[in-house]
C-alpha cells in the first residue's frame, strides 16, 4: 500500500479542484448515492477518537480523527487524523495518508462551497472568529469564492489574532462581537463550548458558518439557527453529539436544507439580499473521500509516496 506523509498531502491537494469535488459529493450525498454511517467516538477525560467511514465518488475510505481541544497547550493541533483508502471492488487496502492536513483543508473548503452557494454576491467583509488552523483554512478557501475587501480576525488570544491578521493581510479585532458587526460573511472556527456572540449580532444579509464542535457545548447560540435559512451537510447533524451538533438538538430536521439539495437545485437557497443564511458544519466523511481521492490519484500520477507491504 501507498503511504503519504503530511508534506505529501499538502503538496498534492489542490484547493480549487477540491472545491469542485466537494460540490459533486454533496450532491451525491443528498441524492442518496453515497454510503456514510453516523460518526462514532470513544471518549477520554481530555478528548475523543472518532471513526468516520464512507463511500463516495468511487472512494472507499475511513478516517480516524482525535479531537483534543487542549492540545494548543503542548504545541499540537486539536485535530489529528489518518485516512485509509480501500479498493471498492476487492476491499484491498490501497493507501494510508495523513488526515490532519486533509481535515483542515476540506473543512474550510466545504465552508467555502456553502459561502459560494449562499452568501450575497456582493459580500465584501469577511469576519473569521478564531485564529487557529481552521481560521487560516477558512480564509484561504473563502477568498477564492468571494472578492473580500476586508478580512477581520478575532480570537480569545489577541496575540494570535494579530499574528494571523498580519499573515493574511487582514486586521485584528478586539472581540468576536465587534468583528461580527457589519460583516457580510462570518466564519466561526473555535473550540468554544459556549456561544461566542449573541443572536442580536446578526444583521440582514449575513452568511454565517460555524464549524466548531466542542463536546462541552455549542459554539453558536442555538437561537441563531432559527434566524434564517439553515443549511447542513446532512440531516445527521440533528442527531446527538458526536454525530450531530449541539446547536441543532431539539430542532426539526425538516426545517433545514442540505447543501447538496441547494447545489442540485432541488431546494431553494438564498431568496433575497436581506435574508440571513446559516451553514452549520459537523464535518462529513464524503468531504474526506473527495479530498483523499484527489490526493491518491495525484500521487499515482506524480509517483509520490512510499510503498510498503503490510
Amino acid at each position: 500500500m501507498l503511504v503519504l506523509s503530511r508534506a505529501d498531502v499538502r503538496r498534492l491537494l489542490d484547493l480549487d479542484q477540491l472545491l469542485d469535488a466537494l460540490e459533486r459529493v454533496f450532491v451525491e450525498l443528498s441524492a442518496g448515492r453515497t454510503s456514510v454511517p453516523p460518526r462514532i467516538a470513544a471518549e477520554t477525560e481530555r478528548g475523543l477518537l472518532a471513526a468516520m467511514p464512507g463511500y463516495a465518488d468511487g472512494i472507499l475510505e475511513t478516517k480516524l480523527v482525535s479531537v483534543f481541544a487542549g492540545n494548543h497547550e503542548v504545541g499540537l493541533p486539536s485535530h489529528q487524523a489518518t485516512i485509509a483508502l480501500f479498493d471498492d471492488a476487492t476491499g484491498k487496502p490501497l493507501a494510508l495518508m495523513d488526515g490532519t492536513e486533509i481535515t483542515a483543508v476540506r473543512t474550510g473548503a466545504a465552508s467555502a462551497v456553502a459561502t459560494r452557494a449562499l452568501a450575497r454576491p456582493d459580500a465584501r467583509v469577511l469576519a473569521v472568529l478564531g485564529a487557529g488552523v481552521q481560521a487560516r483554512s477558512h480564509i484561504d478557501a473563502a477568498t477564492r469564492v468571494r472578492e473580500f475587501a476586508e478580512v477581520r480576525v478575532a480570537s480569545r488570544s489577541a496575540e494570535h489574532a494579530r499574528a494571523l491578521a498580519d499573515e493574511v493581510g487582514g486586521t485584528a479585532w478586539a472581540s468576536f462581537e465587534e468583528a461580527v458587526a457589519g460583516a457580510d460573511v462570518v466564519c466561526a472556527c473555535t473550540d468554544a463550548g459556549q456561544p461566542i456572540f449573541s443572536t442580536e449580532s446578526l444583521e440582514p444579509g449575513m452568511h454565517v458558518t460555524s464549524v466548531g464542535a466542542s463536546r462541552d457545548g455549542p459554539e453558536l447560540d442555538p437561537a441563531v439557527m432559527g434566524r434564517g435559512l439553515l443549511a447542513v451537510e446532512s440531516r445527521i447533524a440533528f442527531e446527538p453529539y458526536p454525530a450531530g451538533a449541539h446547536e441543532l438538538q431539539g430542532l426539526d430536521p425538516s426545517d433545514a436544507v442540505e447543501l447538496g439539495e441547494i447545489l442540485a437545485g432541488t431546494r431553494e437557497g438564498r431568496t433575497s439580499p436581506e435574508q440571513i443564511t446559516i451553514y452549520k458544519s459537523m464535518g462529513h466523511a464524503v468531504e474526506d473521500a473527495a479530498a483523499a481521492g484527489l490526493v491518491y490519484r495525484r500521487a499515482l500520477e506524480d509517483g509520490v509516496g512510499t510503498e510498503v507491504e503490510l
